[in-house]
């Protein structure tokens, strides 16, 4: 009932978090997503900003990604049946009320091929041993990119994990403040990374995509 009503009018509930503030899952033209206060957090307009981003990448169906920042998993949907992946993917969610909205509202659990980690993605890459094929960072406070996501040592950290050949796509803000830190970024891996930089993907947010060479 509450899919069919929702194509007539919007159905909300709110959920409280401690790291992300006010929740909420919305019932909308039949289908349900996970927004911020400001943002859209998974399975709206950020689902077609990294499809985007994904469309400009080339990866196996067997690749082994690593996601950082899982929110509702709509990312994790993307790749399963728009580009057929096959492979493992790890999920790394700082806000346990995020993982449990996943599962709960969207079906997203751990299993044979997806990983669910609570942990901040900077302390996890600064630990990881493991290394990719592709790595997604789509990390959001809110409106905001935290600062840490933008430093070099956080760049080194992940490059290591990052397979030759292998991919990096960033979404790096809905309204880029910190366009010098990108342009660190791109300057001091430049050597190791072939970079691209799209900005106002659909009319929004500017995407940071590498391979490394």
């Amino acid at each position: 009932m509450k899919k069919i009503v929702s194509y007539i009018w919007p159905l909300t509930r709110k959920i409280s978090s401690k790291i992300n503030g006010t929740l909420e899952i919305t019932w909308m033209n039949g289908k349900k997503v996970l927004d911020s206060e400001m943002a859209n957090y998974s399975y709206g307009s950020l689902q077609r900003i990294l499809d985007y981003g994904l469309s400009k990448i080339y990866f196996d169906s067997k690749a082994n990604i690593l996601l950082l920042g899982m929110g509702g998993g709509s990312v994790i949907e993307t790749l399963k049946k728009k580009y057929n992946h096959r492979g493992h993917i790890t999920a790394v969610e700082i806000d346990p009320v995020i993982i449990k909205l996943a599962g709960d509202e969207f079906d997203i659990i751990q299993s044979n091929n997806l990983s669910i980690i609570s942990d901040d993605a900077a302390n996890f890459i600064k630990n990881c041993k493991s290394s990719f094929d592709l790595i997604v960072i789509d990390i959001f406070i809110d409106l905001e990119v935290p600062d840490k996501f933008y430093t070099i040592e956080f760049w080194r950290s992940l490059i290591k994990q990052l397979k030759s050949k292998g991919n990096i796509l960033f979404n790096a803000g809905i309204q880029l403040e910190n366009d010098t830190d990108i342009q660190s970024i791109i300057r001091t891996y430049s050597k190791e990374i072939e970079f691209q930089l799209h900005d106002n993907v659909h009319g929004t947010n500017t995407l940071l995509i590498g391979r490394k060479k």
